[in-house]
């Protein structure tokens, strides 16, 4: 494990990215951007290596959120077993880095010394200052136009003790009879894990959720609302079930965000409900279905991501029959469009209700990949008709002859009849709740459309 490391706005989030090939770390020149670890593979030489980006390394007063960011990267250079400890080489070496460069040291951690932002004549003073720091001489590089990677990767492999492969690929040694075995021996590939979001507005309790499950101080919590800004990802093992949880900033109404923080943290949330598969919406029970968690839960639908309502700090209610009643009935009439969506009434911080949460997120996730055949397709449609006939159109019978399902997540379903665009929606939303109550598809999304054609099964 590799922990990048260095005070704020010395390009450690543009490192990540650099390294992973990815861009999951927010960038900006805005300072103290990212506030929790966010965990990435890099393939250097062949060898996948795990890197920790942290939040940048700041003088606070005790229990300050720039205090419980120190504390997240601190907790982060004790996990590695290597620190890239970066600075600003256009800056120079400056009293925060000589400070936090003592912490590297002290960590009895192997430390590469990255001076960033090297490219021009303006880096060339700053990297020969950087010696100063006695962490060994420092590897120019730029991260944001990746000069000087590949003598970082080489330096990083040295302070690991590794040797840097000859063909600089991974692959099968073909000299090595147990890796040529056949194909039929060798172990199945390991499940995917199931794509998590927790959603929700500001100071619902996401981040402390997250760190209920992965038990652990994963995520910055607090009383301060908008704490998270980065959408960070955490593996999580449930009854041998691997979940990948995203913690994601709160999202407000877009005339409330001003400051370009909360912005790119928005942005990057929205992006994280459209790559997960369940999003589990997180609402604060002392204030209920306010207008954006209703927004959200239908973007989450729009979206076709399965969905899980979580009420938290349920600890806090008194008449907890009656709240959760009135809770499912407002779910119901606010997000009819999928009927019996899972409500889970948690308390984060008392860690109650976990297990009925994760079990319902893995019922979802199974309800939302579930596939049809065919022929229990066509059955039931032609139940369907005979209950409930399509409506004439201009004197004239609308004939469906045939459905299938083409696709899962969330499922997905084709009919084809003449005059497709004769068929009134009333008629299209009839047999929506007739397939979703028949196939028992309760809590997800259902995507039904109409083709104008013939069976195309049928025989010439």
């Amino acid at each position: 494990m590799v922990a990048i490391v260095g005070r704020p706005n010395v390009g450690k989030s543009t490192l990540f990215n650099r390294l992973t090939g990815t861009r999951a770390a927010l960038v900006s020149d805005l300072p103290g951007l990212t506030r929790d670890r966010r965990d990435g593979v890099t393939d250097l030489f062949g060898v996948n290596l795990r890197l920790i980006d942290t939040a940048g390394l700041e003088e606070a007063r005790q229990g300050s959120i720039a205090d419980r960011m120190r504390k997240q990267t601190e907790q982060a250079i004790e996990a590695a077993d290597l620190v890239l400890f970066v600075i600003d080489a256009r800056a120079g070496v400056t009293g925060a880095d000589t400070s936090f460069a003592r912490i590297a040291r002290q960590s009895g951690k192997p430390v590469v010394l990255v001076a960033n932002k090297a490219e021009g004549r303006k880096g060339t003073d700053g990297v020969l200052d950087a010696f100063s720091l006695g962490l060994g001489a420092p590897i120019a590089i730029s991260a944001e136009h990746g000069e000087g990677i590949g003598d970082l990767a080489t330096d990083i492999f040295a302070a690991l003790g590794l040797k840097i492969p000859k063909t600089g690929k991974k692959g099968r040694d073909d000299d090595d009879p147990a890796a040529a075995g056949d194909a039929k021996t060798r172990p199945p590939a390991p499940a995917r894990p199931i794509r998590v979001a927790i959603v929700g507005r500001p100071n619902a309790g996401k981040s402390t959720l997250v760190n209920a499950l992965l038990g652990e101080d994963r995520m910055i919590t607090g009383p301060e609302p908008g704490l998270t800004r980065d959408s960070v990802a955490s593996e999580l093992s449930y009854k041998g079930q691997s979940i990948l949880l995203f913690d994601t900033a709160g999202l407000r109404r877009k005339a409330k965000i001003t400051e370009t923080a909360e912005k790119l943290a928005a942005s990057d949330a929205v992006r994280s409900i459209r790559f997960a598969e369940v999003v589990v919406l997180l609402i604060d029970a002392e204030r209920p279905f306010e207008h954006q968690d209703l927004t959200i839960g239908h973007r989450v639908t729009e979206e076709g991501r399965a969905l899980v309502v979580a009420i938290n700090k349920w600890d806090l209610i008194p008449e907890k029959q009656k709240a959760l009643r009135e809770l499912k009935k407002t779910v119901a009439e606010s997000l009819a469009q999928v009927p019996n969506v899972s409500v889970v009434a948690i308390s984060a911080r008392s860690e109650s209700g976990l297990d009925q949460l994760m079990s319902a997120i893995i019922k979802t996730h199974a309800t939302w990949n579930r596939r049809v055949p065919t022929p229990q397709l066509n059955r039931w449609l032609e139940e369907a008709l005979s209950r409930h006939a399509p409506p004439a159109a201009a004197g004239r019978r609308i004939k469906i002859r045939y459905v299938t399902q083409p696709s899962t997540r969330p499922p997905t379903f084709v009919a084809f009849c003449q005059r497709a665009d004769a068929l009134p929606k009333s008629y299209i939303k009839y047999l929506t709740n007739s397939l979703r109550e028949a196939f028992d598809l309760p809590g997800v999304p259902i995507r039904f459309s109409l083709r104008k054609g013939e069976n195309p099964y049928a025989k010439k």
